[in-house]
């Protein structure tokens, strides 16, 4: 007899259906474990044996078999020990074969018994949802699983209560459903002085989901500006913060099932690497880009990272996901996200301040700025200038305007934005293209005779162009005009910087 037990294989995010089958047959005594195993599944034999060791129970001296199908498709991860243990357990005939063959079982096992959560449970209790069966999961991640509706979820903390629960001498109960957090806002715009083209700025990348780079001297706010930006942005719809959530899951960061509304905020140091940033490892895992998929990824000291681990932003910054290419596999992780980057305008920081500007002026400026290359700057669609703040400015009462105020306009201009783009799979006016660009970003006359002449004046590209065009219909939407004008794309374009030359 062969005992067969359901599992899924993760692959970005989507999770494939996976059968471990076990077959105990006569011969030398002997574990195998076959079917494209990594290295941790492969572990997992030892782990069985001593979990099942810890409820008294020891292996047949014969030859067992287990076999992870289909066999060409890589298997990683600790999850499937679990499903193993139960497959085994079925061929000994401790665990009714039918009790388990409408559920599919994810979890790594301690040596003592215990079942410990991994990773991606919230895809496998979607993948489970869509074939019509339960999961079975381990205790700490049942709020998790919980958010996949229509599905029994049996969350057991130990080997030993799961058995007892289908052996119906033990009932375990079913796990609480998972809770949204509230959103909380980092930092407030009261809190910056001053700096209002910049606060405008941002208030046009809210509301249109634009890239953004500000550029000035240390000290002058970009990082606290940037701080501000996820609380002026609109909350996660529902099924955004299930896709947000599917991303953490795979990643390993949902703590204790808890979604959030909040968009994300993700700002890795400057000294990460392009597996860190896009993506990869031994293991394929999701990068930074991916982490913060429908919200904010902030590079802050642009210049400082590595040339090609900036330019490996460049596709993802286009399409919105980003492929890990592997000989076995090409793993695909979503990655629609808004840029942020800040830099210094020269190495020194205090280009044209005569006090502080060190003596290399201005050839260091073009030194410095040409580490970002020119194809990555041409997809930021807001470049400002953030002047020094000096002691008077500081000394100067908050803003009467805060983030609430500019948060309400930024809502009402996205809120137009799902009405225009209702039925199609964009979300907001940085993803306009081809027919909804033309239907909806075609200025009137005077509009098209500025944005022509700005073109060959700046020498915009094509891609340059168009995003014009959107930053343009973001600004007609703040200020409710239904066609654009030549004072939106005069702004627009106000923002659009040409790179120095050395």
């Amino acid at each position: 007899m062969v005992a067969l037990v359901s599992t899924v294989a993760y692959l970005g995010l989507e999770a494939r259906g996976v059968e471990v089958q076990c077959q105990i047959a006569r011969g030398m005594p002997a574990f195998k474990l076959v079917g494209l195993p990594d290295k941790a599944v492969g572990e997992s034999r030892e782990r069985v044996h001593s979990a099942l060791s810890a409820l008294g129970l020891a292996l047949p001296p014969k030859r067992i078999t287990v076999n992870l199908s289909p066999a060409d498709l890589p298997k990683e991860g600790s999850h499937y020990d679990l499903p193993v243990a139960l497959a085994l357990l079925a061929a000994m005939g401790v665990v009714d074969l039918e009790q388990i063959g409408d559920f599919v079982a994810v979890g790594e096992l301690a040596l003592d018994g215990r079942i410990i959560a991994s990773p991606g449970v919230l895809l496998a209790a979607l993948h489970a949802s869509g074939t019509g069966k339960g999961l079975i999961c381990p205790a700490a991640q049942g709020t998790e699983a919980r958010w996949a509706s229509g599905i029994e979820v049996v969350a057991a903390p130990d080997l030993v209560s799961l058995l007892n629960h289908l052996k119906g001498t033990q009932r375990l109960p079913p796990p609480l459903p998972g809770e949204a957090e509230p959103v909380r806002r980092m930092a407030d715009l009261r809190q910056v002085k001053g700096q209002e083209v910049a606060k405008r700025a941002l208030e046009i990348a809210a509301a249109g989901g634009h890239n953004l780079l500000m550029i000035g001297p240390p000290g002058a706010g970009k990082s606290l500006m940037a701080a501000c930006l996820p609380g002026i942005l609109p909350e996660l719809t529902p099924s955004e913060a299930l896709e947000v959530s599917m991303v953490a899951s795979v990643a390993g960061t949902l703590q204790d099932g808890r979604i959030s509304r909040a968009r994300p905020f993700r700002a890795p140091h400057h000294s990460a690497s392009m597996a860190a940033l896009t993506g990869g490892g031994l293991r394929v895992r999701p990068g930074e880009v991916s982490l913060a998929h429908l919200g904010v990824l902030f590079l802050d000291e642009l210049p400082e990272f590595q040339r090609a681990v900036l330019d490996s932003l460049r596709q993802p910054l286009e399409t919105g996901e980003v492929t890990v290419a592997r000989a076995s596999a090409h793993v695909t992780f979503p990655a629609r996200v808004q840029l942020i980057a800040a830099m210094n305008p020269c190495r020194c920081g205090h280009l044209g301040d005569p006090a502080l500007g060190c003596s290399r002026a201005p050839r260091c400026a073009a030194d410095y700025q040409s580490r970002v290359s020119g194809p990555l700057l041409d997809r930021i669609d807001l470049h400002v200038e953030v002047d020094p703040v000096s002691a008077a400015d500081l000394a100067l009462p908050p803003p009467a305007e805060g983030s609430d105020a500019v948060a309400a306009r930024v809502a009402r201009a996205r809120a137009v934005q799902t009405n225009r783009l209702a039925g199609t799979r964009m979300r907001s006016n940085a993803e306009l293209d081809g027919d909804a660009l033309e239907a909806h970003a075609t200025p009137d006359e005077a509009g098209r005779k500025l944005l022509l002449q700005a073109a060959e004046a700046m020498r915009l590209t094509a891609r340059g162009y168009t995003r014009m065009l959107r930053v343009a219909r973001t600004v007609a939407d703040l200020s409710g005009a239904d066609t654009i004008g030549r004072i939106h794309l005069a702004e627009a374009l106000s923002y659009r910087r040409q790179p120095p030359r050395a």
